[in-house]
């Protein structure tokens, strides 16, 4: 299933969007043109389907792809991070 991920920039968060209305979230805080990644979340009748690992990795081609920096202060985003060669140069941990 390919699902869409929506930066929504009113809430400070990115958004996967999921059946049912439901959706995992990255929350953030802005400063300038860096992202501090603060918050990750999956609702719990949906986890351990590697929903988290896909949210990630897509808000992190979205922070790429309209040229933010980002810090990952979440511990399950900065795992993600470092598990990667390529997003570990990008997102700071």
């Amino acid at each position: 299933m390919d699902r869409k991920l929506l930066h929504n920039k009113f809430e400070n968060q990115f958004e996967l969007q999921l059946e049912n209305n439901q959706k995992a979230i990255i929350t953030y805080r802005k400063n300038g043109n860096h992202l501090s990644l603060l918050h990750s979340e999956v609702p719990m009748s949906l986890r351990g389907q590697g929903i988290g690992k896909e949210l990630v990795e897509k808000t992190f081609q979205t922070i790429e792809k309209e040229g933010y920096t980002a810090t990952a202060h979440c511990s399950y985003v900065r795992t993600v991070a470092k598990r990667s060669d390529y997003w570990s140069k990008i997102i700071q941990h």
